[in-house]
């Protein structure tokens, strides 16, 4: 027979620390407390188990819910001396949620349940307090009328200011129990005229009301949110806890409060949090009074004249310190804990993992390292991968005035302010008259490269997560908003609007790349710091992995940020963004439109010193480690202009006929360029761009061998192979090239040929392509892409009601399809090594900063992953995570 419910009070319980998916959070640590000897009123936790089975049968509770139900209530009735529903002596509980992931504020709560019009006369009589009755009676109204029969909540509270406005009271304290009673009568009118029907006086009645009330907690909007946003299961549900109430609002010797073990924001070794004297718990959150500190040091650093906890009630205050010792020493953790004294005497109600920042992440495992509480292991599964963008990007000084005007996607994180320019062009003419610039555009292409580095921060109107502008910003450390799609941009008027505001050209805006948002005007940011104890956390990370973390950059500045943060090599280094920069896009240009290929090969020759150039800066810098180049893979079309002007000026500068440069362009155009003549299809159509660019890469690597006498490991990547013969010939040019330079230079170039797996028919004929294919590095961008048939930067348009519908857990583009995508990747990593055991295997798509799909790849045993030069740090530490996690299977 299935148990439903389980005890707690008095010392024991039924339940543990360790049962949390079974009694959810709150009533796993209410058990593990009262087990510890802690003063926790009893109660009753009413298991995960009754959530499911209560949707999963059209809202029904198990048959024998009841009766258990009702004798762990007798249980609660004999620790407490009080009974339910009786007139003289009546035992009030408070009805919580408790899920087994921490929601805060997501679900419901019910205080005082139990009063009605008779149970408030004993409760008065039993207290020698009529109005604390009274206050605890006009509060349960309130909140059950709210939580559990749907009475907006703005009814009572124009009520409880009408009669304070006719009694002259300033504050809710200053009502006298007549006037609560008054105000008690008005309550239950309004629940009346507003359900047809009275308030409900019956204490069963309402105990059953306010745990349905919990359970479809579950399933509100703000609650599917939440789950959303952290990635917690719909299936884990909701666990209910009834507990005896205990009162903080009994008078000046009774006192409410919430408290952190440690700073939760620097994460520094002090008691930290309110209280409130003459209060209950919803009175510290909701901010009706100003809280005061607990202790005398919070009080000084804050200014506050209130007095602390430790002043007004220094022997419960020492209690508390010693309760604060206990949990922290027993749960190994900074705790988030919620207390209620009672006439003098203190009661915990509740102990959990606090929530912190990053900084006070890391500080806080560093320390309890340090103080032995937890060894290097543990410390690095307490610092939540992810969170480091708190503390690697500029934020938003959270004290400044925000005047926000849309949101969009928080495509890259970090804060930025700039003048709004609406083209790479003005960006990079703008950045290099000393001017801080937004690059605001519909969407980006390769094109506007120099504009977005030029920028402080980019915005578009269009894309997703994986878009063009998103991946690019989070590669050069650039704060992005992404599919601003309430915005409307006018590039020839040179404005933006949005509803009745306009922004125009020369006007400065704020975003949020962590937030989404976007701000009219000038926002103050604040500059990470970043401590030892961050140098020490990844340290520590370090000596736990096994995957090597490698870097997605191509300019010499994201090559030195990604080294700075750690990387072990460049996993990807994108060939075709060089080709934007400066005059070379005119040789890129002319190349595309010489005749045959000898006019090819001349404007090739112009490019080759200065491809050369940007491999000897990034194996300079890189200094042995391995550097993944892929040769050209974007169809050419991408690199010609797109508006008449533009046509005309190109004619100008290479002395042709506008009309050669707009039916080459014309002739080029493909309907669908992802899937057309680009990557080794293109290169085998047009070999002497794989020659020149492998010349390059040779000639680099010797130059810098010469210089710093230490070899270069080149790694050549030809992309969206799919057949194995299309990679032998590129192959065979490849070598050749290189045999070449060494017959030249006397040294032979030190380097690899592979390919990127990002078509589903590489993946599965990759048995045959390992055999001319030193490594894989699996593209996962296009390889979702092709998998799906899904364009990365159009699926935001509907992939989010694809979460909500629950057709998709996760946004294939952000964490890696493990039933689809993962699956080919599988196949790939096993038929790979079954022809070539030795062959390296890596990705380097976004998913490469993504620390679940960071977690998949460890399962998959990969040798590398790699990302954006920012995430290099996420990507260590949920590297290390991942392979600690595998060690403890």
């Amino acid at each position: 027979m299935t148990k439903w419910v389980y005890g707690f009070g008095n010392g024991k319980a039924e339940g543990a620390r360790d049962m949390r998916n079974l009694l959810g959070g709150k009533g796993a640590n209410l058990a593990e407390m009262s087990n510890i000897g802690l003063p926790v009123p009893p109660g009753f936790t009413i298991s995960t188990d009754v959530c499911t089975h209560y949707y999963a049968n059209g809202k029904t509770y198990p048959a024998d819910l009841e009766a258990e139900a009702e004798k762990a209530l007798l249980a609660v009735e004999e620790i407490v001396g009080a009974k339910f529903g009786d007139v003289k002596n009546p035992l009030l509980v408070s009805v919580r949620s408790g899920a087994r992931a921490s929601m805060p504020g997501m679900m419901d709560t019910v205080l005082n349940l139990g009063l009605n019009d008779e149970t408030v006369e004993g409760l008065a009589q039993q207290s020698g307090d009529r109005r604390f009755a009274m206050d605890s009676y006009r509060r349960f109204i309130q909140m059950y009328g709210n939580v559990v029969l749907d009475v907006e909540h703005y009814h009572f509270e124009e009520a409880l200011e009408d009669i304070k406005d006719e009694t002259g009271a300033v504050s809710d304290t200053d009502l006298t129990a007549e006037h609560l009673t008054t105000l008690i009568e008005r309550y239950k009118k309004l629940v009346a005229d507003q359900l047809g029907k009275p308030f409900p006086q019956d204490p069963k009645e309402q105990l059953w009301g306010a745990i349905g009330a919990v359970f479809n907690s579950w399933q509100t909007p703000r609650a599917i949110t939440y789950r959303r946003l952290h990635d917690i299961p719909e299936e884990w549900g909701t666990a209910v806890n009834v507990q005896a109430m205990v009162f903080g609002n009994m008078g000046n010797t009774c006192a409410t409060g919430v408290a952190f073990t440690r700073n939760p924001s620097t994460g520094e070794n002090l008691f930290y949090g309110e209280y409130l004297v003459n209060a209950q718990g919803e009175d510290v959150v909701a901010g009706i009074r100003t809280p005061q500190h607990l202790t005398i040091a919070g009080k000084k650093a804050h200014g506050s004249d209130l007095p602390a906890m430790e002043e007004v009630m220094p022997e419960v205050f020492q209690q508390l310190c010693e309760v604060r010792t206990l949990l922290e020493t027993h749960y190994r953790d900074m705790q988030d804990i919620e207390f209620t004294v009672q006439m003098g005497k203190l009661y915990m109600l509740q102990t959990r993992s606090g929530k912190r920042t990053s900084a006070a992440a890391i500080r806080i495992a560093c320390e309890m390292a340090d103080e032995g509480l937890i060894d290097s292991r543990e410390a690095v599964m307490r610092v939540e991968p992810q969170s480091l963008d708190q503390i690697l990007h500029p934020r938003l000084d959270p004290k400044a005035k925000r005047d926000v005007i849309a949101k969009g996607l928080p495509a890259s994180p970090g804060a930025a302010s700039g003048i709004v320019v609406f083209s790479a062009d003005e960006a990079e003419k703008l950045a290099q008259l000393g001017e801080k610039v937004m690059l605001v555009r519909i969407e980006t292409s390769p094109e506007d490269i120099h504009g977005m580095h030029a920028a402080e921060g980019i915005l578009t109107t269009r894309g997703g997560m994986t878009s063009h502008a998103a991946v690019v910003a989070r590669g050069m450390g650039r704060a992005c908003v992404a599919g601003a799609g309430d915005i409307r941009i006018d590039y020839k008027s040179g404005r933006f609007s949005v509803r009745d505001v306009i922004v125009a050209a020369g006007d400065w805006i704020t975003i949020d790349g962590s937030t989404g948002e976007i701000m009219k005007g000038r926002v103050p940011t604040v500059q990470p710091e970043l401590s030892g104890d961050f140098a020490r956390i990844m340290e520590w990370a370090d000596s736990h992995r096994r995957m090597a973390i490698r870097a997605n950059a191509e300019t010499p500045e994201d090559v030195a940020t990604a080294r700075g943060f750690g990387a072990e090599g460049i996993g990807l280094c994108r060939t075709e963004h060089m080709f934007f920069e400066g005059d070379r896009i005119l040789a890129v240009r002319e190349m595309i439109l010489a005749n045959d290929e000898a006019g090819r090969r001349k404007a090739l020759a112009r490019i080759l010193p200065m491809q050369r150039g940007d491999f000897e800066a990034i194996f300079d810098i890189m200094k042995g480690l391995p550097v993944t180049i892929r040769l050209l893979d974007p169809p050419l079309h991408e690199f010609l202009p797109r508006e008449e002007a533009e046509f005309q000026e190109l004619a100008a500068s290479l002395a042709v006929d506008a009309k050669l440069v707009q039916a080459r362009a014309s002739q080029l155009h493909e309907s669908n360029p992802m899937l057309g003549h680009r990557g080794c299809r293109l290169l085998n159509s047009y070999p002497e761009i794989c020659e020149m660019q492998a010349r390059a890469i040779f000639e680099a690597a010797v130059a810098v061998q010469n210089k710093s006498g230490e070899a270069v490991l080149c790694e050549v990547m030809i992309p969206l192979v799919s057949i194995k013969k299309e990679l032998d010939l590129l192959r065979s040019r490849i070598e050749g090239v290189a045999a070449e330079v060494e017959k030249e230079t006397g040294i032979a170039p030190k380097y690899t040929i592979g390919t990127m797996i990002e078509l589903p028919r590489a993946a599965l004929r990759a048995e045959e392509i390992a055999q001319s294919a030193e490594f894989f590095s699996f593209g996962t961008n296009d390889l979702t892409q092709t998998t799906f048939g899904i364009s990365r930067d159009d699926s935001a348009t509907f992939l989010n009601d694809y979460q909500r519908y629950g057709i998709i857990e996760h946004d294939p583009f952000q964490t890696i399809d493990r039933d689809g995508v993962g699956e080919l990747i599988g196949i790939a990593v096993e038929r790979g090594r079954k022809s070539r055991p030795e062959i390296k295997l890596g990705i380097c798509g976004e998913h490469g900063g993504d620390p679940a799909s960071i977690a998949f790849c460890e399962e998959l045993g990969l040798d590398y992953v790699s990302c954006s030069p920012f995430r290099v740090p996420i990507a260590r530490l949920a590297a290390a995570q991942a392979s600690i996690q595998a060690d403890q299977k």
